[in-house]
């Protein structure tokens, strides 16, 4: 996949690859430290333990480059158990009161903490979400960054990069819709 395009930036692009090249990458450890990370960690674990919810699998926490993912569920879910997290998630606002636990507890540790997708929540240091990527191609001469995502809203994991004055961004909610846009601006 990386050969096709000109960048690509998993991980919120802290792992970044241009032209089909290895470029640059970032990681969580070495930002934050061990002590921090280790904290975050046996708190969230914790917090998970303490909740009461219909169904709990496994991997609670994924650890990756330049984040943390946190499921209160645990992302080895079935798809009827993801869908079935996401509609109580609605109701009861249990990855909200989370992130606004850790929020307390671990301010003015450089950390964001933001929802995304149906059953799980990212952190990562200040400055790591989605707009790291734009500090990457800001030299190369484009007009404009296009960015399409669904979670766009206040305390979503696309807001930043979706508001950013460097990028035009475009709301969707499936892969049609992104596709609609593209040929509507495109073609």
């Amino acid at each position: 996949v990386v050969e096709k395009f000109d960048y690509v930036f998993p991980e919120n692009g802290l792992v970044a690859y241009k032209d089909g090249k290895f470029l640059s990458k970032q990681n969580i450890q070495g930002h934050l430290g061990e002590d921090i990370l280790q904290d975050l960690i046996n708190y969230c674990l914790s917090y998970i333990a303490k909740i009461k919810l219909p169904k709990k699998r496994g991997t609670f926490i994924e650890f990756r480059n330049g984040m943390l993912n946190v499921s209160p569920i645990g992302r080895s879910c079935s798809q009827e158990e993801r869908v079935e997290f996401y509609e109580l998630d609605k109701k009861e606002h249990i990855r909200d009161k989370f992130v606004a636990d850790l929020r307390r507890e671990f301010a003015g540790k450089g950390l964001t903490f933001s929802i995304g997708g149906q059953i799980s929540f990212d952190v990562f240091p200040d400055g790591w979400d989605k707009r790291y990527c734009l500090g990457i191609v800001a030299n190369d001469g484009y007009e404009t960054i296009y960015f399409f995502g669904d979670k766009t809203m206040p305390g979503g994991n696309d807001y930043e990069i979706f508001t950013d004055s460097r990028t035009e961004g475009h709301t969707v909610t499936c892969p049609q819709d992104t596709r609609r846009i593209c040929e509507e601006l495109f073609f």
